[in-house]
């Protein structure tokens, strides 16, 4: 089937000129096209496929993606990406908000994810891409090196973000995975490069020269190959085609939600805390209950994919891991959930770290067998649908 993208690159808007209409006039028309957008993807999804060859490559009036692009590039004056909504114009960079970036973004790592659950691995990976910094501040972040360091990785431009999740998908990856960090808050720069995704016959050699310099993987054995692996990377033969996986924290704004809707074939987003004080106290993130849960009912209500993941913590069963699955099963019990065993102190909870602090002793530790066991023993008394993403894990054996 066409990814998202290429089905809203198929819907001319009525402005001829973006840059010429105010940002209220820019939404009331992104409005309206959504309404265009949402029925020709739904009729992709029983299956009628629409030759949009014509439709991508013709016609003189901006689309329905490159609407979404300006104006992703118009937030970010008064950036309202997240929940934070800080307002400061990162486009100048002379006031920073929590994410503490200006315009520019930054990718620590790209690579074919082996780890992903086996729905978006597949045989050939999950074609990820890891931004610097977040909007978050997760006390016991496993990605910390990247999250908590904005200054991490190459300084990437939309054209450079774009050959990444180009080449990932050449090489045989089953789709792009934004991922973080935060991916969130580099909005601007994902949703243009996804506007440019079938701008690539072939790379430009300095330039994958220059993004392959944080490529995790073996870049040369994927990448000499991939005139093998790319035969599924094409939408009726011609249309290069990338289903877009959105892997998140979920801590953002409506209008953020509203602009991925059109672009995203998937979405994995986290729920790590209960509706009380933990999110505060070990993430420094206030209203995280309501925003989550608040943008996980928008994407169940839009009739999504999407699968969630929540992390067991250490002595959070009952604050974070009870509430968490009590919500999704009373609100979207068929929704797939894998129910993450993987915890280690990491960050500012390692004992071992020189960042350690005190005040995180009661996540310093892995998670026990006994609380791993209880909740996913309370998952399947709610009937949740989390035992097919479970079994495939190496948590399978504890008793359920």
């Amino acid at each position: 089937m066409p990814a998202k993208y290429l089905i809203a690159k198929c819907i001319p808007s009525n402005l001829d000129r973006l840059s010429s209409a105010n940002e209220k006039e820019l939404w009331n028309e992104h409005i309206l096209l959504t309404e265009v957008f949402l029925d020709k993807w739904k009729k992709v999804r029983t299956r009628e496929m629409p030759d949009l060859s014509k439709a991508v490559a013709g016609g003189h009036h901006p689309s329905l993606l490159d609407l979404s692009v300006e104006l992703a590039n118009r937030m970010l004056t008064h950036c309202n990406f997240c929940r934070w909504n800080c307002k400061v114009d990162r486009s100048k960079g002379t006031r920073h908000g929590t994410c503490q970036l200006e315009s520019t973004s930054r990718v620590g790592s790209y690579f074919h994810h082996r780890g992903e659950e086996l729905i978006f691995r597949g045989i050939g990976g999950s074609g990820t891409i890891f931004f610097t910094s977040c909007n978050m501040r997760c006390s016991f972040c496993q990605n910390g090196d990247i999250s908590t360091d904005k200054d991490n990785g190459i300084p990437i431009t939309p054209s450079a973000l774009a050959l990444m999740a180009w080449q990932l998908r050449m090489e045989g990856c089953h789709n792009v995975n934004w991922v973080g960090g935060e991916p969130t808050i580099h909005l601007h720069t994902i949703v243009e490069a996804i506007n440019l995704l079938d701008s690539f016959t072939k790379p430009d050699t300095r330039q994958l020269k220059y993004i392959q310099s944080v490529k995790s993987d073996d870049g040369n054995y994927y990448f000499d190959s991939w005139q093998t692996n790319s035969e599924h990377a094409f939408y009726q033969g011609q249309l290069f085609n990338c289903p877009q996986l959105w892997n998140s924290n979920f801590f953002m704004s409506q209008e953020a939600m509203h602009i991925l809707r059109n672009i995203m074939d998937v979405w994995l987003p986290d729920f790590k805390f209960g509706p009380g004080k933990c999110a505060f106290d070990i993430s420094r993130t206030p209203w995280y209950w309501e925003t989550v849960t608040g943008n996980l009912k928008l994407v169940h209500e839009w009739g999504e994919d999407m699968v969630i993941r929540h992390l067991i913590m250490p002595n959070h069963i009952e604050c974070c891991t009870k509430p968490v699955l009590e919500w999704i099963a009373k609100n979207m019990p068929e929704v797939p959930v894998n129910i993450m065993d993987q915890y280690h102190p990491d960050n500012l909870c390692d004992p071992e770290s020189s960042k350690y602090r005190e005040r995180y002793n009661d996540i310093s530790r892995a998670c026990a067998p006994e609380e791993i066991s209880l909740s996913y023993q309370y998952a399947k008394e709610l009937g949740l649908n989390f035992e097919p993403l479970l079994y495939e894990k190496s948590a399978a054996f504890y008793e359920l």
